[in-house]
């Protein structure tokens, strides 16, 4: 997979968003990406930018809202199908540790 992407779907409305965030992270179902969902945003991962365009578009569109925002940052490496994992594996290898806190 050489697609990555992270993807934020966000209601406008005041409260709670995890039943509309569920709805979009559940569209994702539908496609041919892998994710994570994180505190601020899912990370995709895809073969193709379409894909990802794919599934953003049905993650937007399952947020029943008067107004949603999306925001959508693809990283489209053409040049090698290593995994995004492989990114952090590399960072890893530089830092020396797990790239995430030690507490």
């Amino acid at each position: 997979m050489t697609v990555t992407a992270m993807l934020s779907v966000s209601p406008a409305k005041e409260g709670s968003m995890a039943p509309e965030v569920a709805d979009a992270v559940e569209a994702l179902e539908e496609f041919d990406v892998e994710y994570e969902t994180t505190p601020i945003g899912t990370v995709l991962e895809a073969e193709s930018a379409a894909e990802v365009f794919a599934a953003a578009e049905a993650a937007h569109a399952a947020v029943e809202s008067d107004r949603v925002t999306t925001l959508l940052k693809v990283d489209d490496e053409r040049r090698t199908s290593e995994p995004g994992s492989h990114k952090v594996e590399r960072v890893e290898e530089m830092l020396g540790r797990e790239a995430s806190s030690q507490r």
